[in-house]
């Protein structure tokens, strides 16, 4: 491949006669552009540079070495890439309109403005969210940028953003605040205009709501494998060779969000989720549907194409060793921002 020092996206697409289709993506990951207008699709998180900036004319490119760190920490906190978008766009609106010379540290002011637009947005999604047809996931995103540290894997994991709804708009700001982007609680008070003992209160009921979440420490390399594996044997039609790779407790989630059929209710248990998926591919069957491998929200997943366009996606959680959760996401409104990420990629969607 050429392209000297270009780092080769991570997406590695396979189709149904299960051949590898390898070195589609070789394109530079977007990075924060120097105008406002151009997306950013990083969601790993950056800690603030607390030093006084060097105000220039241009607000947007200005803002511009901020963006990434904001939509991680959006993303974060709303569970939707498209609302984290909105957020920091109304972020930077109001960056636009401040004083900036008078702005000491804009990434703190940043993340200031960032955590309060977001949790107003958090204030009225709390109760769409328990009016939503069947189980709630987050948007998917694609994650093939490397990612530093397992902790940061772990905090933009499908498992990690579901169990954060378990918790207050409040509690979920101090708790990823604290958590995902290792802030004291002295910048947590800042931020959300509170007393230290109030953020380390809620710190300490948020842990509480959360409770032990099962992590798994396997590499990067042996999860792919291991779903490597169950695409063999789903393509394939070997329900044994299946049902080899699920654990016994396995349980899978599918958000149709009413739009689509889905499961309405987890399916959990090996047998069950094998049956579960043995009756997708049989629908899928004769179909055109074309699947690929890629890293979404910091795990392997396959993608499912119909006619060039993405419509389904299967995040696979495992301990390197055997499946322990799947997390499918149908609905056509969650899937809009992954694809597109896809269309960023030459010759992604459907290749």
């Amino acid at each position: 491949m050429g392209g000297g020092d270009r780092q080769v996206a991570l997406c590695v697409y396979r189709v149904l006669d299960v051949q590898l289709v390898q070195d589609l993506l070789e394109e530079v990951p977007v990075r924060p552009d120097d105008r406002w207008g151009r997306r950013h699709r990083s969601i790993l998180p950056h800690r603030a540079v607390n030093k006084v900036a060097d105000v220039t004319d241009d607000p947007a490119e200005e803002f511009s070495g901020h963006r990434a760190r904001l939509f991680g920490l959006a993303y974060r906190l709303l569970g939707s890439a498209a609302e984290a978008e909105d957020a920091v766009q109304d972020s930077y609106l109001r960056w636009n309109a401040a004083d900036r010379a008078a702005i000491a540290t804009p990434g703190a002011w940043l993340a200031k403005v960032l955590t309060n637009i977001c949790l107003n947005r958090l204030t009225s999604a709390r109760a769409l969210r328990e009016e939503y047809v069947g189980p709630w996931l987050p948007e998917p995103v694609l994650t093939d940028e490397p990612l530093e540290t397992a902790e940061q894997r772990d905090s933009i994991s499908m498992a990690f953003l579901v169990l954060l709804e378990r918790l207050t708009p409040a509690e979920r700001a101090v708790f990823v605040l604290r958590e995902a982007f290792s802030y004291g609680y002295r910048e947590i008070a800042d931020v959300l205009e509170l007393s230290e003992a109030n953020c380390r209160q809620l710190h300490r009921r948020a842990r509480q709501r959360v409770g032990e979440r099962r992590r798994f420490d396997a590499s990067a390399q042996a999860r792919r494998r291991i779903v490597e594996r169950f695409l063999l044997a789903a393509e394939n039609g070997d329900l044994a060779g299946l049902e080899s790779v699920l654990a016994a407790d396995v349980v899978a989630w599918s958000d149709g969000g009413g739009r689509v059929s889905s499961a309405l209710r987890p399916v959990v248990g090996a047998a069950k989720v094998c049956r579960y998926l043995a009756g997708l591919a049989a629908r899928a069957a004769g179909t055109g549907v074309r699947l690929g491998l890629a890293e979404v929200n910091g795990e392997p997943a396959v993608l499912a194409f119909l006619d060039g366009g993405l419509f389904s996606v299967f995040v696979v959680e495992s301990d390197g060793d055997l499946v322990h959760g799947l997390r499918v996401v149908v609905n056509p409104d969650k899937l809009a921002y992954l694809a597109g990420q896809l269309s960023q990629r030459e010759g992604v969607a459907g290749s």
